[in-house]
């Protein structure tokens, strides 16, 4: 008998589910534990794997259907058991068109989009299939990503860990699509009325929301970064081989940021009704930019983490959420949120804080800048430095302005006073 394809319940509070993409077609071989098709529900994106191995037989659901937890969407049948049947039925023939309208549509046509390039037999030689994918969705050239596999063989977590850094100033960013590269959709026409994603109804959902039930004020400090920049690039080789992940910046404003809840704890705190809850944990979001929206996975108990685990807890995070691997609870719980709109180039920006927590750090990019610096006798001279511009965007019903700029102020000399080992 066939195996059933359905609906997974993504959480308890979930009870439905958009199926987004297919990524089998009916007839196509599948292994079990291979991702089949691509949901979107609430809470996450997802990618969900096949229940068995075989042939998909039959899909049930097509794309852009939302259904409920649990329905059959498709099936999968034995090594020839079944020869797969067509999605739906076959739409009658249309009628022929008249030499007047193939004209016109020939006119408004889009140009057909230019195929990826095959990938280089070097290239092939050193990457998996997955790996080669995961560097065409994201517009990246393997020629520019170290391999640490056998015989310099690039891995999953290497593609990955090149992403989750390239917005660092020593890795090149890359369009993530070129004239030579097809972009994963096809691009709208201008004119064209596309319906939103799912993803994208509820950011617009939830930043309404917020604008609503925060009284919003921002703050921003300069932060002479030099100390952490050369830190890193005097650890971040040595780090990666000892620990098999790659020391980026983001675990260094984490830590600066705990360091300073935990002297400032109404920064985690929350209004309930007419009272403020403390949280007795600092439960971090991280904001992660996709290339299909935006979503903010937590790093929960932060504050009993190390710098390692720190480093660790973040990569995870940003690997799952890229490659649509979170569940519902790793993106719920957050009482604090950092996001990071330097990655892109923006000198720094005014976030809105993510419900329900009453404050959100945003972190701006890194440059070199000439700056104003007192030696130990009190002496002014100028120098090159490497600076970013930090954000506190806060909830003025709960933080008062002296307490954002105390908070923002011990966050400043945190990192430029750093003192902690990297490991």
């Amino acid at each position: 008998m066939p195996t059933d394809i359905v609906m997974p319940q993504m959480g308890e509070s979930i009870v439905e589910g958009t199926i987004t993409k297919w990524l089998k077609k009916p007839g196509d071989k599948v292994q079990r534990d291979e991702p089949l098709f691509e949901i979107s529900t609430d809470k996450v994106d997802a990618e969900i794997p096949a229940p068995a191995s075989g042939v998909l037989q039959e899909i049930k659901v097509t794309e852009g259907t939302t259904v409920g937890v649990n329905t059959v969407v498709g099936t999968i049948a034995a090594d020839g058991e079944a020869v797969a049947k067509p999605a739906a039925a076959p739409a009658k023939a249309a009628p022929e068109k008249s030499i007047a309208e193939k004209r016109e549509e020939k006119k408004t046509a889009a140009p057909p989009a230019a195929p990826a390039p095959a990938a280089p037999a070097e290239e092939e030689a050193r990457s998996s299939p997955l790996v080669r994918k995961i560097a065409r969705d994201h517009g990246i050239s393997l020629s520019l990503v170290p391999g640490t596999g056998l015989g310099g063989r690039i891995t999953k977590q290497d593609i990955l860990s090149f992403i989750e850094n390239r917005g660092a100033a020593d890795a090149p960013i890359r369009p993530a699509a070129t004239a030579a590269q097809a972009p994963a959709a096809p691009a709208p026409i201008p004119g064209d009325l596309v319906p939103m994603t799912q993803m994208r109804k509820l950011i617009a959902r939830h930043m309404i929301e917020s604008r609503r039930t925060s009284a919003h004020v921002h703050c921003m400090y300069e932060v002479d970064f030099t100390r952490i920049v050369n830190l890193r690039a005097k650890h971040k080789a040595g780090f990666e081989q000892r620990h098999g992940v790659r020391l980026t910046f983001m675990p260094f404003f984490v830590r600066a940021a705990i360091i300073a809840i935990q002297q400032w704890p109404i920064v985690n705190a929350v209004i309930e009704g007419e009272n403020i809850r403390y949280h007795p944990n600092i439960n971090l979001g991280i904001a992660v930019a996709l290339d299909w929206g935006l979503i903010v996975p937590v790093l929960k108990n932060a504050g009993d983490l190390n710098f390692l685990g720190l480093q660790r807890g973040i990569t995870d995070l940003g690997e799952r959420a890229r490659t649509k691997k979170l569940k519902p609870e790793d993106v719920e719980g957050s009482t604090f949120t950092i996001t990071n709109p330097g990655q892109f180039g923006a000198v720094f920006g005014l976030p809105i804080i993510n419900q329900p927590n009453s404050a959100i750090m945003g972190v701006g990019g890194i440059t070199r800048q000439p700056l104003v610096v007192t030696d130990a006798d009190g002496s002014d001279s100028i120098a090159i430095r490497s600076v970013v511009h930090l954000t506190l965007g806060y909830d003025h019903r709960l933080i008062d302005g002296a307490v954002a700029d105390q908070f923002m102020a011990q966050v400043k000399k945190n990192l430029e006073t750093w003192s902690e080992e990297v490991g």
